[in-house]
């Protein structure tokens, strides 16, 4: 809106009995006009004369002055529109661009339409590259990020202004407060207009990652995400767009994390407004990366609402993505059960027929599947019954792999494996897909229950010339060769199972993929698993005790950096040192020489942390001094006693030293 300012003075005077002037005061001030019937068609004389006539303080002498300002006013309005359609041509961009940068960085504050416009014709421009270089010389750039935050820093005042004069019950302030709401409605619009073209000019700016970064530094994440409490659907597919530009940064991302942004974003979801909702799912799968922004995702009640997508084609393939996302948190796992996400999945998974199935579908059941409350409600009714006809017969690796996750769980639901050990154990033998007979094998393997037959099982098909040949090093990929060891850990549990595998020389195989797999702890920590079990039975105790060298092996191990092959090797070495007497001597003596030898190793470091450059100092003759070989305070009868002692604390068994010192 325009106006004219009048500055004029005011001045008092007191005056004498006499009538002269005793004291006089003057005082500046000034009153604005506003015009609000100014525009391109307005009658500048009549309006002229109008202000004089109602505007005391200014002289009729003054018209003619006054009509050129009104003139001035109209034709700088009538001006920048006419630029505006100017700067449709690349070519002018070079002569308007300082003048009109100079006059925008002077007047932005006294009209929002005036900004508008300029800032406009400047994002006209920056849709090419080639004069980004130009813009960001007169500095547009910082210029607009001011600007907006300006802008919104007016629109809290607005707010709170509003806020101030809201109360219902008192009758002069409800009417004060719709005259207010009227015209902060009407100013909201504008402000939009202007935020909306100031940000598109910084997301062409944006294309240049150096810019960006400024942009970055300037805190632009901040400027975005305070917009988002906006109402403008335009406004907020730009400022969305915008935020999903820069939130493949970490540095972004992380800025969008300390300002609550999912929070914001949650109640975009669901909106009408299609653009609106497909970007602003886009920057959540984006956000979703983060473990943190997933957990709040969760906490802001984002869980039903993505789920309900799933039914809709349009956003159902995005949605499904940040579903997945947040699966993969063993925590949020447990919350899909509160929701129809899973039957909804696995209605989708038989609706493939004969072909595979989405990659984002069938991971995403694999991620719930690992949970034991959704694995339930994957198994009602002929759940697993149809998911183990389906992988069977299409021999999905995937669909065979979340039956896996499925058969981890203890409790009821690895009972209603047992009617599909046959089918699985068949598909072992059978030459294929390795993918899927290795997690045909981590099924079987997962089924430790004392109702199964495994000796049966292994006789009918023939299983242990199959896993022992699966035992050589190079006889297939690594997976699949530990997934052998695994099913023999599992069978192994079964006595005469157990026996029946020492029998066929499988002990030593293990020895053998042993020694060639040391490195790898997954490996090693299986194989030793076997050895647990089996020294459990009497009949393969004996055969690893006294027919192969484990025990020497399981010694050796002792005191891996892994802790979980220290444990398991602890308790087999325990288990073998109570039934073999020999054997428990060896494991004992190799403890008390570990423990010494560590115990060594600290009095050592502790010995060279106290101990001086040089003891006696820098006197090359101190070493001639005979007190010195005589001091007691150097050899103290009670320091020794007091090592010795705690020495043989430590392992009286294995030490043995005379109470003699020289």
């Amino acid at each position: 809106m325009s106006a004219l300012v009048v500055y004029y003075e005011v001045e008092a005077s007191i005056l004498g009995e006499a009538g002269n002037a005793r004291h006089e005061e003057k005082k500046e001030c000034q009153k604005i006009i506003r015009l609000r019937s100014l525009n391109a068609s307005t009658d500048v004389s009549a309006l002229a004369r109008k202000v004089v006539e109602e505007c005391k303080i200014i002289h009729p002498s003054k018209l003619v002055e006054v009509e050129h300002l009104l003139l001035y006013l109209q034709n700088r309005k009538k001006g920048s529109t006419l630029i505006l359609h100017l700067a449709c041509n690349p070519d002018n961009l070079e002569e308007l661009s300082s003048s009109l940068a100079r006059v925008l960085r002077e007047d932005w504050k006294h009209s929002v339409e005036l900004a508008t416009t300029i800032i406009y014709v400047f994002f006209c421009f920056s849709s090419f590259s080639q004069f980004h270089g130009l813009i960001t010389h007169y500095k547009i750039g910082v210029l607009c990020m001011n600007i907006i935050e300006h802008e919104l820093k007016k629109y809290d005042l607005w707010q709170d202004e509003l806020e101030k004069k809201k109360d219902p019950e008192n009758q002069s302030l409800r009417k004060e407060y719709e005259k207010t709401l009227k015209k902060y409605q009407s100013l909201l619009v504008k402000q939009e207009q202007l935020l909306r073209v100031a940000f598109y000019l910084l997301l062409n700016l944006s294309e240049d990652t150096r810019t960006e970064l400024k942009m970055r530094n300037k805190n632009i994440v901040h400027l975005l995400v305070k917009s988002l409490e906006r109402d403008n659907e335009e406004l907020l597919v730009l400022v969305v767009s915008f935020l999903k530009k820069l939130s493949i940064f970490l540095e972004n991302k992380n800025d969008m994390a300390e300002m609550d942004t999912v929070e914001k974003l949650a109640c975009l979801v669901p909106c009408e407004q299609e653009d609106l909702m497909n970007v602003t799912l886009r920057l959540l799968l984006n956000l979703s990366f983060d473990t943190g922004l997933r957990t709040k995702m969760v906490h802001v009640g984002l869980l039903p609402k993505l789920t309900a997508l799933l039914g809709d084609d349009t956003y159902k393939h995005v949605a499904m993505r940040i579903l997945y996302h947040i699966s993969v948190d063993d925590k949020s796992k447990s919350m899909f059960a509160y929701t129809d996400c899973i039957p909804q999945l696995i209605q989708m998974l038989f609706e493939h027929g004969e072909e595979r199935m989405d990659t984002e579908l069938i991971s995403f059941c694999i991620n719930l599947a690992a949970n034991k409350t959704n694995a339930q409600i994957i198994c009602e009714g002929n759940g697993l019954k149809m998911l183990m006809k389906r992988a069977l017969k299409l021999k999905d690796p995937l669909l065979m792999k979340m039956i896996r996750n499925i058969s981890q769980h203890d409790g009821p639901l690895k009972q209603l494996f047992i009617e599909y050990v046959g089918d699985l154990a068949a598909q072992i033998k059978q030459e294929g897909d390795e993918e899927f007979v290795i997690e045909c094998l981590g099924t079987m393997a997962n089924l430790t229950i004392p109702d199964l037959d495994w000796e049966l099982l292994l006789k009918e098909y023939n299983l242990v010339p199959y896993l022992k040949d699966h035992l050589k090093p190079g006889s297939a990929e690594d997976d699949l060769i530990l997934e052998v060891v695994i099913m023999i850990g599992t069978v192994s549990m079964d006595d005469s199972c157990a026996v029946m595998l020492a029998k066929s020389g499988i002990i030593p195989a293990l020895i053998e993929l042993l020694n060639a797999q040391q490195e790898d702890d997954e490996f090693v920590c299986q194989i030793i698993y076997v050895f647990y079990q089996m020294v459990f039975h009497q009949a393969t105790r004996d055969v690893i005790i006294k027919d192969t060298q484990a025990p020497a092996y399981l010694i050796d191990l002792m005191h891996d950096k892994n802790v979980e092959i220290r444990q398991v090797c602890d308790n087999t070495l325990d288990i073998i040192a109570e039934y073999d007497e020999e054997w428990g001597k060896k494991i004992q003596s190799e403890k008390f020489r570990w423990h010494n030898s560590q115990w060594l190793e600290m009095v050592e470091s502790r010995q060279m942390e106290d101990a001086e450059p040089y003891l006696y100092g820098d006197d090359p003759d101190a070493l001639e001094q005979p007190d010195l070989f005589y001091s007691t305070a150097i050899y103290s009868t009670d320091n020794i006693t007091s090592v010795m002692y705690l020495y043989q604390y430590n392992s009286t068994t294995i030490f043995n030293t005379s109470q003699k010192s020289t």
